[in-house]
């Protein structure tokens, strides 16, 4: 995980546990919001349908861009919905669970439908600040098993398409093959990193927390601090099919900032200088209409607090 060096600094004082790869470094200065926050609007069932195949068409039609992609105070993130949002929903923000504003969650702790009101900066196609968007929660967030953060927004799809013209990018309910193409898009750097899937690592352990199977990059997707958060892009589909997260600095074994790569046999494997990310195909199956998260339905997997 890439969180600032003050971050990782805070977290050893007075938590005793280790920061990942992904966040901003703390000399960096994060990009300053813009703009006012969008209001809900009400549209049309036509609409709602064009929005949700808007984003999906546009995206894999056109070669992958900063549109849909937002910038934290330390971390990156995208506008996300899921195959069955629709436009009249709420709004989500996809990130990491180690960039949540609380700090990193304990291995075993999950973060549900916790109040928050933190903003993220919306990008335009070619990274310019659009608008402030606003989240009222935190509607997951967790470490164990993956790296990811879901904030609710306090608008809709529907109005930020109408008022800033930008869809929101679509979280793949299908596992990502390896070989694929793909694009790790960083709204904090304004920086489209382009590679290929690797393969799968079966455990990812670094520091206290392990993650399951994980996305390993070739070596062209080299991620620095401030990265974490950033949706990884099928180069094809234009569908988000991970979120990135850390990576192996210094060649160290299973410790933070160097995660190891551990397989069913348990035989440990480091791989000096190449970065990771965290699936998201398992989210949409968590997720009822209307956006409502519901841990409880056929299908999910994602860890309960």
């Amino acid at each position: 995980m890439k969180k600032p060096l003050t971050g990782i600094l805070t977290a050893l004082l007075f938590a005793g546990a280790t920061a990942l790869a992904g966040a901003a470094p703390a000399a960096a200065s994060a990009p300053a919001p813009v703009g006012a926050t969008a209001a809900t609007a009400t549209v049309t069932e036509a609409a709602v349908e064009a929005v949700a195949a808007q984003g999906q068409q546009a995206q894999a039609a056109a070669a992958v861009n900063f549109a849909g992609t937002v910038a934290l105070s330390n971390c990156s993130g995208s506008l996300v919905r899921l195959p069955g949002s629709a436009a009249n929903d709420p709004a989500l923000v996809l990130s990491n669970g180690h960039c949540l504003e609380s700090g990193m969650p304990g291995p075993g702790q999950v973060v549900v439908n916790k109040a928050s009101s933190r903003t993220f900066s919306l990008l335009s196609s070619t990274g310019g600040s659009l608008a402030t968007l606003r989240a009222t929660k935190v509607v997951y967030g967790t470490m164990t098993d993956t790296d990811v953060s879901i904030y609710q927004l306090n608008t809709t799809y529907a109005s930020i398409q109408s008022q800033y013209g930008i869809a929101p990018l679509t979280i793949s309910a299908g596992h990502p093959a390896q070989g694929a193409s793909i694009k790790v898009v960083s709204g904090y750097w304004k920086k489209i990193y382009s590679c290929s899937i690797d393969g799968f690592a079966y455990r990812l352990k670094e520091g206290g927390w392990t993650f399951k199977d994980s996305v390993r990059y070739t070596s062209s997707c080299n991620t620095i601090g401030g990265t974490s958060g950033s949706p990884v892009v099928d180069a094809g589909t234009g569908q988000v099919v991970a979120v990135n997260n850390t990576g192996n600095e210094d060649g160290q074994y299973c410790t933070v900032n160097n995660p190891c790569e551990v397989d069913q046999n348990g035989s440990v494997t480091v791989r000096q200088g190449i970065n990771y990310a965290q699936q998201t195909y398992g989210i949409p199956a968590c997720f009822a209409s209307g956006n409502r998260l519901d841990l409880t339905l056929p299908g999910c997997t994602l860890p309960r607090p």
